[in-house]
């Protein structure tokens, strides 16, 4: 799975309204539970010089949820951590994986029983370049 980087545009507020408690059940008037609004990037984005977004490609995380086509948010500043998601770049390409640390071996592992994990080497040029945080997907 790779990701191509976008811009990073989290340096704008938009407040969108924002209905809280939508039932899965038996509908209610929506008007009744409108908020006053959501902005999405003080809910979902820590450490905004830090926060890009990417867009997955391929099928290699979707056990994790992450499917082609998703937008991730992705923050730089935090520690990349045993088990956390990442976006890392090895031997010239982007790729999101989960991290397992044992030891002093790092695995970047897919979440798709069709890729088999990854074991990174003195000999890979290797870089954990963000912690993905966030995914937004399409319906």
């Amino acid at each position: 799975m790779t990701i191509a980087i976008l811009n990073s545009i989290v340096g704008l507020r938009i407040k969108i309204p924002f209905i809280s408690g939508l039932s899965c059940g038996f509908p209610s008037p929506a008007d009744d539970h409108l908020d006053e609004g959501i902005d999405l990037n003080s809910a979902y984005i820590r450490n905004k010089d830090a926060t890009f977004f990417g867009r997955v490609k391929g099928d290699s995380m979707e056990g994790a949820g992450l499917s082609d086509g998703d937008l991730l948010i992705i923050d730089k500043s935090l520690e990349p951590r045993n088990g956390k998601i990442a976006v890392c770049f090895i031997d010239g390409e982007f790729t999101v994986k989960r991290i397992r640390i044992e030891k002093d071996i790092i695995w970047l592992v897919a979440e798709n029983r069709k890729y088999q994990p990854i074991k990174v080497t003195k000999d890979n040029e290797f870089l954990i370049w963000g912690v993905v945080t966030n995914v937004i997907k399409e319906v």
